[in-house]
Parts: C-alpha cells; structure tokens; sequence
C-alpha cells in the first residue's frame, strides 16, 4: 500500500507544471522586450520579429489538438484581425506547436480563419516565452518598440476584451 502511494505522489510531483491566474509559466513578463524569433508561414513566407519592430504585434501560440485555442481563434479573426488587418502598423502572427504543414492547413481551415499561421517545430520559439511544458492558448502583444506590453493565457472574455482594447490604443 505504501507503494502505491508513493507512486501516486511520484506522478503528481512530476506532472507538467500547473498554472494558475497569478503564474503562467511564461519566461517572459510585461516590460521585456520580445526575444526574436524567426518563423516560416505556411504559405512559405518567412517572419522575422525583429523586422516588425515598428508595427504592434500579436503572438497567438496555438495548436490543432487544442480545444480552448479553437474557441478563442474565430474572436481574433473577426474582433482583431478583420478589424485591423489593412492598418501597415499590425502583424498578427500565429505560432503553432510542433505539428507538421499539413495538419496546420487543415486546422486553420476548419476554425476558419484567413489569418496566416506559423510553424513551430519542436516548439522552440514557444520555449523562448514560455515553459516548454506549459500549456497553450496564450497571447503576447508587442508594441511598437518591440516591449511586451500584454500577455494572456486560455481564453476569458473579460482578458480578450482588455486585450483587444490594449490593441486599439496602441493603434491609435
């Protein structure tokens, strides 16, 4: 009975890190300036960061299997991307997780969004953010100067809408 026990405190201990309102497992924090990153597009097109400086920028860290991104992704399209897509000074960039060109088409089909969406191998930019083990759906607004100036975690009504209006003053 004690090893069971034991076991049972054993896997608890070491299961994936637990986030909660006040600790996100983010590496980064509100004042930091974004670490660069380079991404390729599904359509191939490749984004570097740091040539963004001078635009806001959202980071949407997502993936397929997530259940709670696909809730939040139809509020960016039509509360955030279609409202400011066409302004020079936004780059929305979606980050996936470590799934492969065809999965991500056919994510980004079935949401369905027409903001371009990126591939993160082995999650390596997401691990520049936040802990590797943490969970997603997270979003990271970038100022103009390159600061991290909001960041979010799941998907709550009340956050999504600070952050869109985060966006819009920064825009305006």
């Amino acid at each position: 009975m004690k090893q069971i026990f034991f076991i049972l405190a054993l896997l608890i201990s070491t299961t994936a890190y637990t986030q909660t309102k006040d600790d996100r497992a983010y590496l980064v924090k509100v004042g930091d300036i974004a670490p660069n990153f380079s991404i390729s597009l599904t359509d191939g097109k490749v984004i570097k960061l740091s040539e963004l400086k001078g635009k806001v920028v959202m980071l949407q860290f997502t993936a397929s299997w997530c259940s709670v991104c696909r809730k939040e992704m139809p509020h960016i399209e039509y509360d955030i991307w279609q409202k400011h897509k066409i302004n020079p000074n936004f780059s929305l960039v979606a980050i996936d997780r470590d799934e492969p060109l065809e999965t991500v088409l056919k994510f980004a089909k079935s949401v369905p969004i027409t903001y371009s969406i990126g591939l993160d191998p082995k999650a390596d930019i997401f691990a520049l953010y936040a802990q590797r083990e943490a969970g997603i759906t997270r979003n990271v607004i970038i100022d103009k100067t390159g600061k991290i100036v909001f960041l979010t975690r799941l998907y709550d009504e009340v956050e999504f809408k600070k952050m869109t209006e985060v966006i819009d003053g920064l825009l305006n």
